[in-house]
Formats: structure tokens, C-alpha cells, sequence
């Protein structure tokens, strides 16, 4: 019994604490659940920068349709729109990427977060250098007919047609996939792939050639950066900071440790020669006009410095984290007699965003810019979001009581996206020390600050065609949907003047799609692919420049000599004028340089203009050399060996080692051994042979009917037969070399003595034996260790007995 109540004991207590875990996880899950929504609100720790433009550059905010001209410096992000028309260009910064633009090229981001970068290329050519990329990353180009996510940090290039149907990625440095309908292409450093069709891709993968224009102001672009001076103070998150570089200098202010010192007039402030945009999910963003005014106005702290304006950045060890601008509004809610104003933080002050942000936003938009105490940045977030307090108090901030620090302008100016400097009014002591400080402006945006400052130019500037514009792009990664026109907003936003709306009441204003725009989305996610295989080869002929799009020439094969578009296939040769120095093609080379060729020295009646034309051999069956050989496997080839090197080249050589007159060989059956056996075919045969006695033979006949064959001639009449004669008497031997220097006369010497002609055994693979002798009915050569023991060869010996027979015999 006893037993028995000690186990219900124990089961009571397993149960009750099985209870208790239960509570205890009722109770935490609202706490994570709604740190979780916290967090969901955060916006992006990065935007990309539109940092550099040359020509006509069109830009269309997110979720507007009219298109107004860009400017300088404009901060993008998800579902903004660029256009660089002809002759133009255009260059977007994200710190970790950048992304340039050619001519005629239309970008827009489909998503750009802190870990996503989704690129939608309609048509045009871009160039992308990625610096820095995480294992979860995601950075992704669209194009009209595949998806190229890029996979290692390196230097990449995605073009798209005009009309859609061609994709060409090409990867200098790094490695990417492309995915398209049902398949996925591997494509690494040195490729350059062309995918073509939208029903079917396909693929041709070839080796990148030399860079055009573009391609080499994109790496201008890059070195400029990659040798920055200020790369050593700041964050290389930090974007736009290679251009402090020209337009300031960096010093040591003790304390605050190195300040840069920008290059400006008398009187000048920060966040003065600019305007204020309406971004969201940001709200007010400021422009500067300055070409680098870009890193020290969305990052860092400015400090006044014995009366002159520095910068600090933020510790460079630590991701940089954008913000709008690192101000602190003066009357935001509508003092100074209707006038806002604004001034620079300053080191160690905490900045306090006018959009709903988490805790752990706070801190590292803070911690990330200056150096600052979590509990100061804990304590401000309390005070100011947490009770929701505009206005700060107990905060002295060191900028505002600076002289000149304060800029000042109108609710209009400052809500429309109107140049300040040129509106800006004065402010004096009393106002400053009576008007509130606050983290935001209590007043809602216009349109005209959504677009710009250049809202005016709306549909006056060049746009892409609407066939570009609305075209439908492939997806690998599902991007988020767009933002609704500020028109549907507008009115929300009226219940908190100044702040964005957060991203779930966003979400509730974003109109339903269209039955036509869901039977026709403008993005199309690709279903999973499988591994294929490209050919290799080169795209169809009418395709090679309809992928390059908007360059000035760029494309065309006369600046590009190495691109593998522009080579002639593997069994083309290109003309002579092309290629005249060539190895393997002696048809490019006049006779003219070739002294030493006999065949340059003898008369042209003997052999038929008609049917020995120079180039009349069929290119397509010998890519490299008329014998079908390679140059390097042919050590004996004219073309190979210096013109001194053929002193002894007799005119009775077989077209093997004539290689500018090869063309009477048909090259599939025999073509080392020449064809044109009979006498009417062999202009450099004796005439005075009759072919029915041994034309091949020439040891065979009397010297007066063969003029033309050394063997039968005397020693001293037979500077072409080294092998009738003993040492001591050839004197026409070429250049008295012995053996091991006479390449070319390799049949009466052993093996051994043929260093260069290897290629001469077996038969079928003799280009040097004699043509005057049929492998069938060819002698052996005497072997080299009888020579010295017969001082008389039986040729001679026969001779010597024709001799003694009376003439006529």
C-alpha cells in the first residue's frame, strides 16, 4: 500500500510540472510573439545609392507610374525604377555591390533588403562587381527569359535583347546559376553563356573575350574604389565613401579621432545644399547636391572643429546601418512661424527614428554611426518610442547652440522637395532656445516629395518603350509584392503626420491584382530546376549583338577581336589579311618570303595555273596545317623552320614538304602522298621520263633522259643525291652539314640519324619520302653500317657497265 501511494506521489509531481511548463510557455509565447512583430517593422540596413550618371537618366518611385529625371545621390530601394536612355549611363552602390548601367537599360529592385538583392533587368546590359556576399544571401538578376543568382563575390555582366528573347551572362570572376523553364545552368569564371528562347532555353556557353567599353569603365569605376584613401577610416559598408577622397582631407582630432574635412565655402552647413524626399519606409530622406555628399549625411556624426565642419565616421569594425538623416528637428510641429528646421548630431548623441523600429534597431543604427553607451541608447528608446514621446527633453545636444548649425525653411519647401539653400530663413537665439526638439516633422509629405525634386519634369523625360516596361520578367527567389501609389496612402497617413505607415496597414492598402494582371503576372516565379548541360559552340549569327543593347559600339567585332562571338569557328580559317603571320597556313605568306624555297625559284610554266590555285584546298578538312597536322607535331614544316634552315629543299619533293603546293592531293586519302603520279599531273617531274618505265624509279634510267634525277649522275653532277657519294665528295651539299642538320634528305640515313622526321615512320605517316617512289615498290634504304665497307654502291656499279655499252644500245 505503502508502495503503492509513492508511485501516484511521483506521477503527481511529473504531471504538475508538465503543467507549469505549459503556463510558463502560455505566458513567454505573447512576449516573443510580439518582440517578433517588433522586429517585423524594422526597415533595411541598406539602400543603393544612384551615385554616378552621364546623359539622360529617368527614375519612377515605387508604386507611381510618370517617370521625372534622377538626381544625384536619391536613395532606392524595393520597387523603385531607373532608365538610362541612349548614349547614357547610370551607377547604383549598395556597399557590399555595385551595379552599372549601359545605354538603353532599364533596372528596377523587385526586393532590396539586408540580405536580398533582387534585380529586375527588362532590357540592356548592366555590369555588377559584388564585394561581399553571406552564405544566406540572396542576389538575384531577372531578365525576360531566366533567373542568374549570383553565388561568390566577383565581377559578373547580364545582358537582355531588346525584344526579350535573349539572356547572355558572362562571369569574369566568382559563380552563378541561371534557371529558367524547368533547368539550371552552372556557369563559372571564364564563361560566357547565351541563353536563348522563353518556352525552351537554351544554352551555348563559350570563353569570355577581351572587355568593350563599357566593360572597361565599369573597372575604371572599381579600381577608383578599391584604392581609396578613406577605405582605411570608414566601414566598407559605408557607400559613397570613396568619393570623400578628391573633395577633403582626413585629420587626427585627438579625441574624436580622424575627421574628415570637406573642401566647401565660408558659411557652409551640413544638410544645407540639398532637399528632403518622402522614402518609405523611412519618410523624410535627405538629398544632398553634392557629388559626395552621400556617406557623411546617411552615416556618422558631424562636430564643429575651431569653426570649420568635420565628420566622423562610425567604428570601422562594426556593419554600417543606413539612416534617412542623422538630424534633430527644431519646431516640427509647426514653430518658427510655420517654419521647420533642422541640425546636425553630433558625437555620442543618439538618433531617434520617425518610423516604428524595434529596440535592437535603435541600437545598431546608433551603435553603427558613433560611438555611443547601450543604456543611453536604451533610455532614449524608452523616453521617445516607447512612451511615445515626440519631443525630447534632458538631452543637450552640442550642434545647436553651433553658430550657423540651425538651417530653416518653410512647411512647403521642406514637404514638396524644394531646394532648401535657396529658401532657407533665419533663425536667432531666442527662437532656437524656445522651440521644441523632436525626433520628427508633425507634417505630411506632397506627391511632388515622393518624386523628387525634379517633380516637374514628370513625363518630359525620356522613358523606356512600353513594350520594355512591361515586360514580364522570370524569378527564382518570390519577391514581395508592390507598394500601393501614395494617392492610396495618402489619406492613413493623415492620422500620424510625418510617420510612414507600418508595413501591415501598407499591406491592406495595396489594391487587388487585376483579373489580367494575374493571368498575366509581371514577375514570374520559375518552378525548381533541374542540372543541364549547355552546348558549347557559339550563338546563331543574327543573335550575337541583339544581346548587347544601348552600347556605343561596344559589341561590335572590330572592338572585340578575342570575344568568342566574333572567332571564326574550329574548322574556319580566317583570311589572310586577318591572319597573315598564322602558323599551319602558308597560302598567307607571299613567295616572295621564302628565298630559299626552290620551288620560289623555278618557272611557273610547268605547273597548271588552272589546277593548282593556292588557296584551293578545302579549308573545312584542315584546320591547322594543309597535312592535317598540328604546327607543333610538325618540326619540319617550312613554316616552322627559319628560311636559312632549307638551304637543300630539291624541286623533286613530294607536296608534303611543299606546303605551298599541296592542292593536287586529295586531302582524305593520301594527303602526304601525292596524286599526281603521272607525268602530265607532276609538274616537277622530268618530262623525259616515260611513265611506263618506272617513273619512280629514277636509278633505273639513263642520265640523259633523266636530267632531273641526282642518282644517275655522277657524283659531281648530283648535288641532290647525297647518298651516291662519299664524304669527301659532295661538294653540293647543303651548307656541308653532316647528318643531324639535314632534316630534309632522311632516306638513306638510319633511324638514329633522323632527329626530324620522326613522323616519317610507318608509311602512312611518311610526308617526306620521296614521291618518285611507291610504298609498294620502294627499296629499302642499304643499312648505314654497310656505307663504309662498299666505297662503290651497285648503282654506280650499273652505271659504270651502261657507260661501256655503245650510244644507242
Amino acid at each position: 500500500m505503502e508502495t503503492t501511494w509513492k508511485k501516484l506521489d511521483w506521477r503527481s509531481a511529473v504531471f504538475t510540472l508538465a503543467i507549469a511548463a505549459v503556463v510558463l510557455m502560455a505566458i513567454g509565447l505573447p512576449t516573443r510573439a510580439a518582440a517578433q512583430g517588433d522586429n517585423q517593422d524594422d526597415p533595411p540596413s541598406r539602400v543603393a545609392r544612384l551615385g554616378y550618371m552621364e546623359g539622360s537618366v529617368s527614375f519612377e518611385p515605387a508604386g507611381e507610374n510618370d517617370w521625372v529625371g534622377a538626381v544625384d545621390n536619391r536613395p532606392m530601394t524595393t520597387g523603385d525604377k531607373i532608365w538610362a536612355d541612349k548614349d547614357s549611363r547610370a551607377e547604383l552602390q549598395l556597399g557590399s555591390a555595385v551595379i552599372r548601367l549601359s545605354e538603353n537599360t532599364g533596372v528596377s529592385f523587385l526586393n532590396l533588403d539586408d540580405h536580398t538583392a533582387q534585380v529586375q533587368l527588362s532590357s540592356g546590359a548592366i555590369n555588377i562587381r559584388v564585394r561581399d556576399l553571406d552564405r544566406n544571401d540572396v542576389f538575384e538578376i531577372d531578365t525576360p527569359n531566366l533567373a542568374f543568382s549570383i553565388y561568390q563575390p566577383g565581377s559578373y555582366r547580364v545582358e537582355a535583347s531588346e525584344d526579350g528573347s535573349n539572356t547572355v551572362v558572362t562571369v569574369r570572376e566568382g559563380d552563378g546559376e541561371a534557371t529558367g523553364n524547368g533547368q539550371t545552368y552552372r556557369i563559372h569564371a571564364g564563361q560566357r553563356t547565351t541563353f536563348s528562347g522563353t518556352d525552351s532555353l537554351n544554352a551555348d556557353m563559350e570563353q569570355i573575350g577581351e572587355p568593350d567599353r563599357f566593360d572597361t569603365w565599369a573597372e575604371g569605376r572599381d579600381h577608383r574604389h578599391e584604392h581609396s584613401r578613406s577605405a582605411q577610416y570608414v566601414s566598407p559598408d559605408v557607400v559613397g565613401y570613396d568619393d570623400l577622397d578628391d573633395n577633403g582631407d582626413w585629420r587626427d582630432q585627438g579625441d574624436y579621432g580622424h575627421v574628415w574635412f570637406p573642401h566647401v565655402a565660408v558659411g557652409w552647413a551640413p544638410y544645407r545644399e540639398g532637399h528632403w524626399a518622402w522614402i518609405d519606409p523611412w519618410g523624410y530622406t535627405w538629398v544632398d547636391d553634392a557629388p559626395w555628399g552621400y556617406a557623411c549625411f546617411h552615416y556618422g556624426r558631424w562636430v564643429s572643429v575651431e569653426g570649420r565642419w568635420g565628420w566622423i565616421a562610425g567604428p570601422r569594425e562594426v556593419h554600417a546601418v543606413y539612416a534617412p538623416a542623422l538630424v534633430v528637428f527644431v519646431g516640427g510641429g509647426g514653430g518658427f512661424g510655420g517654419n521647420i528646421g533642422w541640425f546636425p548630431l553630433g558625437p555620442r548623441e543618439v538618433y531617434v527614428p520617425s518610423y516604428a523600429v524595434s529596440r535592437s534597431y535603435v541600437e545598431r543604427v546608433n551603435i553603427s554611426n558613433t560611438t555611443v553607451n547601450t543604456t543611453t541608447v536604451t533610455n532614449v528608446y524608452n523616453t521617445t518610442i516607447i512612451n511615445k514621446s515626440t519631443t525630447i527633453t534632458n538631452v543637450t545636444y552640442a550642434n545647436r547652440n553651433v553658430q550657423g548649425a540651425v538651417t530653416a525653411v518653410p512647411q512647403r519647401t521642406f514637404s514638396s522637395a524644394q531646394p532648401v539653400a535657396r529658401a532657407a530663413v533665419a533663425v536667432n537665439a531666442e527662437q532656437l532656445r524656445s522651440a521644441p526638439v523632436s525626433a520628427r516633422v508633425a507634417v505630411n509629405p506632397t506627391r511632388e516629395a515622393v518624386l523628387g525634386s525634379k517633380a516637374s519634369t514628370a513625363n518630359h523625360v525620356t522613358a523606356p518603350p512600353a513594350a520594355v516596361a512591361n515586360r514580364q520578367v522570370i524569378a527564382k527567389a518570390t519577391p514581395p509584392p508592390p507598394p500601393p501609389a501614395f494617392a492610396a496612402r495618402q489619406q492613413a497617413m493623415a492620422a500620424h503626420p510625418g510617420q510612414p505607415l507600418p508595413k501591415r496597414e501598407m499591406a491592406s492598402l495595396r489594391p487587388a491584382p487585376s483579373a489580367a494582371a494575374a493571368a498575366h503576372p509581371a514577375v514570374k516565379v520559375a518552378p525548381p530546376g533541374k542540372p543541364a548541360t549547355p552546348t558549347t559552340g557559339h550563338p546563331p549569327a543574327n543573335q550575337p549583338n541583339a544581346a548587347r543593347p544601348g552600347q556605343p559600339a561596344p559589341g561590335a567585332p572590330a572592338n572585340q577581336p578575342n570575344r568568342p562571338g566574333n572567332q571564326p569557328a574550329p574548322n574556319e580559317r580566317p583570311g589572310a589579311a586577318a591572319q597573315p603571320n598564322r602558323p599551319g597556313q602558308p597560302e598567307n605568306r607571299p613567295p616572295a618570303a621564302q628565298p630559299n624555297r626552290p620551288e620560289s625559284n623555278r618557272p611557273e610554266t610547268n605547273r597548271p595555273p588552272a589546277n593548282q590555285p593556292p588557296n584551293n584546298r578545302p579549308e573545312t578538312n584542315r584546320p591547322t596545317a594543309p597535312e592535317n597536322r598540328p604546327p607543333a607535331a610538325q618540326p619540319n614544316k617550312p613554316e616552322n623552320r627559319p628560311p636559312a634552315t632549307e638551304p637543300s629543299r630539291p624541286e623533286n619533293r613530294p607536296p608534303a614538304a611543299q606546303p605551298n603546293k599541296p592542292e593536287n592531293r586529295p586531302p582524305a586519302t593520301e594527303p602526304n602522298r601525292p596524286e599526281n603520279r603521272p607525268p602530265a599531273a607532276q609538274p616537277n617531274k622530268p618530262e623525259n621520263r616515260p611513265p611506263a618505265a618506272e617513273p619512280n624509279r629514277p636509278e633505273n634510267r639513263p642520265p640523259a633522259a633523266q636530267p632531273n634525277k641526282p642518282e644517275n649522275r655522277p657524283p659531281a653532277a648530283e648535288p641532290n643525291r647525297p647518298e651516291n657519294r662519299p664524304p669527301a665528295a659532295q661538294p653540293n651539299r647543303p651548307d656541308n652539314r653532316p647528318p643531324a642538320t639535314e632534316p630534309n634528305r632522311p632516306e638513306n640515313r638510319p633511324p638514329a640519324a633522323q632527329p626530324n622526321k620522326p613522323e616519317n615512320r610507318p608509311p602512312a605517316a611518311q610526308p617526306n619520302r620521296q614521291e618518285n617512289r611507291p610504298p609498294a615498290a620502294e627499296k629499302p634504304a642499304p643499312p648505314p653500317k654497310k656505307e663504309p665497307a662498299k666505297p662503290q654502291t651497285p648503282e654506280e656499279k650499273k652505271k659504270q657497265q651502261e657507260e661501256k655499252k655503245p650510244p644507242g644500245v
